[in-house]
């Protein structure tokens, strides 16, 4: 089971197109030495989209050599069923511990089509699965509490931020687990998850995933201390000084939810690359604003730990 601030690398790669295990093994070492709850290779930050199945192998088996069993490594799965499939019997050989299974291609389903469909790709492995429900995944409180009864489905993630459905979601799955004594988790999967993190922990759901650890675990794990320890001043600062002005500039340009993660990293000091069509880099003002943003929350990070005596 997981606990604290989870890591989602992106996928690095060479000017020439192809996946830099260098790169990744370094970054996900980088991320491991911050003390993550555990790394989630190939998902939507590690553009899982854009990925075939032998590269999606290197990126897994990277991760999970790089990880030596400090934290468990789930990789992301999904897309066309026999694909799907494919990828979760890969991420098995390479070693992974577990998967989170993100929407099937493009389609809109019915909930007994995402439940099928869950049971199908669940059965492609011994892994255990999280299921993420988000875009065209979209599963009804019943249906969640359906594949939550699977023996292999340990997790339900959100990425839609419907509170008054995800509230509904999170009740009828406690009530179809309840006598079980089956582990079952609920995860923040919104965009720049910290800014919904005091709303999802209204209604108990208090992990999530965190993209700007993957370029500030500084930050990260400042406002998951905040936030946790019910430091208030802190949270709402750090909400308001550098997590609002990221989400103000991510919704500038579709897919700056993954190509300012990426640049990020390079500001930083660790080269990753671009990103893969039809993602696009960010444009150069935007770089610069980008930066402005780091330093403004690494600044708060430095000033609220003096305060602490940290």
């Amino acid at each position: 089971m997981f606990d604290g601030v989870l890591f989602f690398p992106v996928t690095p790669f060479t000017a020439s197109g192809a996946i830099d295990r260098a790169a990744l093994a370094e970054h996900v070492g980088r991320g491991l030495d911050a003390g993550p709850g555990g790394v989630f290779a190939a998902c939507g930050t590690g553009e899982f989209h854009a990925l075939d199945p032998e590269e999606y192998g290197e990126v897994v088996s990277t991760a999970v050599e790089t990880a030596a069993g400090r934290v468990p490594v789930f990789a992301g799965t999904g897309g066309p069923l026999p694909l799907a499939r494919r990828f979760s019997r890969i991420a098995q050989e390479a070693g992974a511990d577990g998967l989170l299974l993100l929407p099937p291609y493009l389609v809109e389903s019915p909930a007994a089509g995402l439940v099928a469909y869950t049971r199908q790709v669940a059965a492609a492995s011994d892994l255990p699965v999280i299921v993420y429900n988000r875009s065209n995944a979209l599963f009804t409180p019943d249906a969640a509490a359906e594949v939550a009864r699977m023996d292999r489905v340990v997790g339900f993630k959100d990425g839609v931020g419907d509170l008054d459905r995800l509230s509904r979601t999170v009740l009828a799955v406690r009530s179809a687990l309840a006598g079980s004594g089956k582990p079952f988790q609920f995860f923040n999967g919104m965009p720049t998850a910290e800014v919904t993190v005091p709303a999802y922990r209204g209604i108990g759901v208090e992990l999530y995933s965190s993209a700007v650890f993957c370029f500030a675990p500084e930050i990260s794990h400042a406002f998951h201390r905040a936030v946790t320890t019910g430091d208030q001043d802190t949270t709402d600062l750090l909400l308001r000084e550098f997590f609002h002005p990221l989400v103000s500039l991510r919704d500038k340009v579709p897919g700056y939810a993954v190509s300012l993660i990426k640049a990020g990293i390079a500001l930083r000091g660790h080269d990753v690359g671009g990103v893969r069509p039809p993602l696009t880099d960010p444009a150069p003002q935007h770089l610069e604003r980008l930066r402005r943003i780091i330093d403004a929350g690494l600044e708060i990070v430095e000033r609220t730990a003096k305060e602490a005596g940290r």
